[in-house]
C-alpha cells in the first residue's frame, strides 16, 4: 500500500471505483474510433500457439461457459457478441473488429483496477489483482477465440479481411 487511507475510505473507493472502472474504461474504449482496432494489429493479431483458435477449446473448453458471460457493448452502443446475426462480410469484419475493442477494454480494465492496489493494504492487495484477472480474462479468451473463427470463417467466404470502412 503506498497511500495510506482509512479502512473506510479504501472500502468506499473499491467498492464504488472497482465497478466505475469496468464501466468508464468500455465507455472509453466504445468512443474510439473502430480504425484503432485492426485485427492484424500487434495486440490482437492471431498467434501460432492460438492454433486457429484450437488452443482456447482445448486448454479452457470456452465453448463450454462462453455463454454465460456478460456482454455489456450494447450499453454504450456496440454490437451484442452472444450469436452471428449475419454472416455478410461487413457485419463479420464489424464484428471482428468489436472483438478487438472488448479484448482492449478488458486488456486495460485489468490495468486500471490492479492500480487499487495503492490503497488497498496487504493481504488484500492480491484480491484485488485477482479479481482484475479473473473478471476481465475469460472475456479475452472468449474474445480471441472468437475473433481467430471469424476470421477463419472470412477468409473461406471472401479471401481476407476487409476494413468494413473502406469501401468495397
Amino acid at each position: 500500500m503506498w497511500i495510506e487511507l482509512p479502512n473506510l475510505w479504501i472500502a468506499i473507493l473499491n467498492c464504488l471505483g472497482i465497478p466505475a472502472a469496468h464501466l468508464l474504461v468500455s465507455w472509453w474504449a466504445s468512443a474510439l474510433p473502430s480504425s484503432r482496432f485492426h485485427p492484424d494489429s500487434l495486440l490482437f493479431r492471431h498467434r501460432l500457439w492460438e492454433r486457429g483458435g484450437s488452443f482456447y477449446q482445448k486448454v479452457f473448453r470456452v465453448r463450454s461457459w462462453k455463454h454465460r458471460l456478460p456482454d455489456a457493448a450494447t450499453w454504450f452502443g456496440g454490437i451484442a457478441k452472444r450469436r452471428l446475426e449475419s454472416t455478410g462480410r461487413r457485419y463479420l469484419e464489424t464484428f471482428a473488429i468489436e472483438t478487438c475493442r472488448g479484448e482492449f477494454a478488458h486488456w486495460l480494465q485489468i490495468l486500471v483496477i490492479s492500480g487499487f492496489i495503492l490503497w488497498t493494504p496487504w493481504p488484500y492487495s492480491p484480491v484485488i489483482i485477482a479479481y482484475a484477472l479473473l473478471s476481465n480474462l475469460p472475456c479475452v479468451i472468449n474474445l480471441r477465440h472468437t475473433r481467430i473463427r471469424l476470421l477463419d470463417l472470412l477468409g473461406k467466404r471472401f479471401g481476407s479481411f476487409h476494413d468494413p470502412a473502406a469501401p468495397l
